[in-house]
């Protein structure tokens, strides 16, 4: 799989640790938790700094200690994230699908950007230009996201099923491109194989659960959003997606709390 950006880390590290601590984090213990994972303190500061450009961070001090909290629209977007990335939701067939139609005048096209991006993360195809395609189990997600970003002027959406005049298998590979997505699922799986014989040979039980943890977290969180979740009936048989989540599963009911002692160790300490 593709390296990991250290942003991308600061942010699994704050939806893990931060919320249940006041939504903050000292820099200093931020500095010294991607340390643990090989990133060096000035492309960690770095980062933090590109964060707070963007209005995903915001500084403040707790007593002597400076530090920075999440945005409230990135706290939004982590609670929205949390039942999908640990969730095994799959849509059945009777949920049909939802459609977003939109239309978004030229001048103001960086929405129109926007939007797209947007529904292109929550795992939408397209059917017809302008015309975005997802399992029915994600409309009330995709309102909820629609609406957080004030865009409902802009977007109708429908409840939709496909009636004819095709193969609806053959259809939803016009629509999404599952060899990509599988191929994604293949990666993380052999990235990921040995993490579980890596932990038990370890001298240093939560440091190693923590080492494995947060990467393996960074780099499934975004899987379930590159994922509609269609009905299984409608995915090839050997859809490696099945395989990844059972993985995924077992790994974070295995480090998890392992993971969590030796990142409240350096932040408490």
């Amino acid at each position: 799989m593709s390296e990991i950006a250290p942003r991308q880390l600061i942010l699994t590290l704050y939806g893990l640790y931060a919320r249940d601590e006041h939504n903050w984090l000292s820099v200093n213990s931020v500095v010294k938790l991607l340390g643990d994972l090989d990133i060096d303190s000035a492309g960690v500061r770095s980062s933090i700094s590109r964060l707070k450009r963007r209005g995903v961070l915001g500084s403040m001090r707790v007593g002597q200690s400076a530090g920075y909290t999440l945005s409230g629209e990135t706290l939004e977007v982590l609670r929205e994230g949390d039942t999908r990335i640990f969730s095994r939701l799959r849509a059945v067939e009777d949920d049909g699908f939802v459609l977003v139609v939109y239309s978004i005048p030229e001048a103001e096209r960086e929405k129109r950007h926007q939007l797209r991006t947007t529904l292109t993360q929550m795992g939408f195809g397209t059917t017809a230009p302008g015309v975005w395609i997802a399992p029915g189990h994600l409309r009330g997600q995709v309102a909820s996201t629609l609406t957080r970003l004030d865009m409902e002027s802009y977007v109708d959406l429908f409840d939709a099923r496909y009636e004819a005049f095709g193969d609806l298998r053959q259809k939803v590979t016009t629509w999404w491109d599952l060899p990509a997505i599988d191929e994604e699922y293949a990666q993380f799986i052999d990235h990921h194989r040995d993490a579980r014989s890596r932990w038990k040979e370890s001298t240093d039980a939560a440091r190693t659960a923590f080492e494995i943890y947060v990467p393996l977290l960074t780099q499934w969180r975004r899987l379930p959003y590159l994922d509609p979740g269609l009905p299984s009936s409608l995915l090839p048989a050997d859809w490696n997606g099945g395989k990844a989540a059972n993985l995924f599963a077992d790994l974070d009911a295995l480090l998890r709390t392992s993971a969590r002692e030796h990142a409240m160790a350096i932040i408490h300490g």
